[in-house]
């Protein structure tokens, strides 16, 4: 697995039942298609894309943002800088979480100054500019990444809601949500 994966399956994943195709995903994330279409054989492969590379399996996908993230693609705060929120600093989680320490992606279009975090691919800081449902998705990952364990908990609750919002078993979705 590559980090822009991460970021490839949540973009997927945002889309819902909606149609998608190489090419404009690819635009959408700043990602070439020869690195889209490498990335969808990956996630195939690691079984959290279906065998067509058209559906992400959300609960896999749950499952490795829930158990994985951390330990494949970890990340320490780094220098106070200016750039965009993510973690418990955006949305939706600064609406739940009061903190004093900010989390920042560095960024010169940032206007918030925290704690460096680097994203889990360069081009995530211009894409999320245009898709706030990446962007919450993103920030819930970065959460899970570098929050303790009210954060961790919170972002993984909120990411079951994100993810499977738009999945067709909504007997699944309602027994994940009140197991949590």
């Amino acid at each position: 697995m590559s980090p822009h994966d991460i970021v490839i399956l949540l973009k997927i994943a945002s889309y819902g039942s909606e149609q998608w195709f190489q090419k404009p995903l690819a635009e959408d994330l700043g990602i070439s298609q020869s690195e889209i279409s490498k990335s969808l054989n990956r996630s195939k492969y690691a079984g959290l894309i279906d065998s067509k590379g058209k559906k992400v399996m959300r609960l896999a996908l749950l499952e490795f943002l829930q158990f994985g993230i951390t330990y494949v693609f970890p990340q320490k705060p780094g220098a106070i800088v200016r750039g965009i929120a993510t973690a418990h600093s955006a949305a939706p989680l600064n609406n739940i979480i009061v903190s004093e320490e900010h989390y920042v992606w560095p960024s010169g279009k940032g206007k918030l100054r925290g704690q460096a975090i680097i994203p889990l691919y360069p081009s995530v800081v211009d894409a999320v500019q245009k898709d706030e449902k990446l962007y919450e998705l993103l920030a819930l990952v970065d959460a899970i990444r570098v929050g303790r364990a009210r954060e961790k908990e919170i972002a993984i609750k909120e990411l079951k809601i994100r993810i499977l919002e738009n999945d067709s078993d909504l007997d699944r979705r309602l027994f994940l949500l009140k197991n949590k």
